[in-house]
């Protein structure tokens, strides 16, 4: 193994914009994340649906024309069968 070609592995510290801040080991003195596991929401269990251009928003309005539909289908055919 050569020396000198590897870099010095020391004590990191990474700081996250929700200011947790928690010690590792790199070779960077200190690294700044914008998610970690203090405030990301798959481990907070505070996820939320991201509506990007109100995609979110149309699948919820066909959703509830469709359940309407069915609905009223269902209604029409008890009424037929009474």
């Amino acid at each position: 193994m050569k020396t000198g070609i590897h870099p010095e592995y020391n004590v990191t510290k990474v700081t996250c914009s929700c200011g947790n801040t928690f010690e590792t080991r790199g070779v960077k003195d200190a690294i700044r994340v914008e998610l970690c596991n203090q405030c990301h929401p798959f481990y907070t269990g505070k996820q939320k649906l991201v509506d990007s251009g109100g995609r979110v928003e149309r699948y919820k309005q066909r959703y509830a024309k469709s359940e309407a539909s069915k609905q009223a289908a269902a209604a029409e055919a008890a009424d037929k069968q009474a």
